[in-house]
């Protein structure tokens, strides 16, 4: 698939490139594509994880297009499904999703990034909130951001759009890996494959607790799991990849996963 939104499905893996220069803005339209698409990953039984990126080197994202807002393009618009970029609110997306982050990364683009499970980022990646700037408030990072981040360092950027260079974003903790350039797909790419062959019931059941405990107490959390009271958990406790994962330990050999 081409346009706005480049897509490639190699086995169960399925890769999202946003590709609208200059910046890789995202307008309504692309962003109910990118709902679509992403509602389409989420009920494909044969994918198992996908990669989001940008195209070029430069963009990973500029997040909301103001040039369309400015046109017109309401900024309170019908995002589409799963919110702006397909991302945010699409429920139970309980499959991994790898964000390769290989340029600037900011605004939407960030709060984008900041919904995938796992960020891998190119050395030269920037990031930043500036939308403190242009007279709106960042909705899904100022509740995202201070929950992931020293909360001093959230606030700082929210309140005052500053950048942080690759190796900060690291070292405050909300990128997993930084390469070069040239090595950034590749190894996201290393990635998903190791996650495409691993047990999707039990991905599947750590991001709905995940996402549910969040709003929990500990041992509300624990009980809900512990009495099978998480659809996805009620499923991996009576499927054939529990006996299978059980049986493979005990004959010393790797799993085969069927997602049953």
């Amino acid at each position: 698939m081409s346009g706005p939104i480049c897509t490639r499905r190699v086995g169960g893996i399925f890769e999202v490139t946003i590709d609208r220069p200059k910046a890789n803005a995202i307008d309504l339209e692309t962003s109910r594509l990118m709902g679509d698409i992403f509602r389409d990953f989420r009920d494909d039984p044969d994918l198992r994880v996908a990669i989001i990126t940008g195209a070029g080197e430069k963009f990973f994202s500029a997040g909301w297009d103001l040039k369309a807002a400015a046109a017109g393009d309401a900024v309170d618009g019908d995002y589409g499904i799963g919110g702006f970029g397909g991302l945010q609110e699409l429920r139970d997306l309980n499959k991994p999703v790898i964000a390769a982050v290989n340029g600037i990364c900011c605004g939407g683009g960030l709060e984008i990034a900041l919904s995938a499970d796992l960020i891998l980022a190119a050395n030269h990646a920037t990031f930043a909130l500036p939308e403190i700037r242009s007279g709106t408030v960042a909705d899904a990072a100022s509740i995202k951001l201070p929950k992931r981040i020293p909360y001093h360092i959230a606030m700082d950027m929210l309140l005052t759009g500053r950048w942080l260079d690759a190796e900060e974003a690291s070292r405050w903790g909300f990128v997993n890996e930084l390469h070069p350039a040239e090595r950034l797909m590749p190894r996201a790419w290393e990635l998903a494959h190791l996650l495409e062959n691993g047990p999707p019931l039990v991905y599947a059941a750590i991001k709905e607790i995940v996402r549910e405990a969040e709003a929990m107490n500990f041992q509300t959390a624990l009980n809900k799991i512990t009495k099978r009271q998480f659809a996805t958990v009620d499923v991996l406790y009576s499927s054939e990849d529990q006996l299978e994962g059980a049986r493979a330990f005990a004959e010393k050999r790797d799993p085969v996963w069927k997602g049953k």
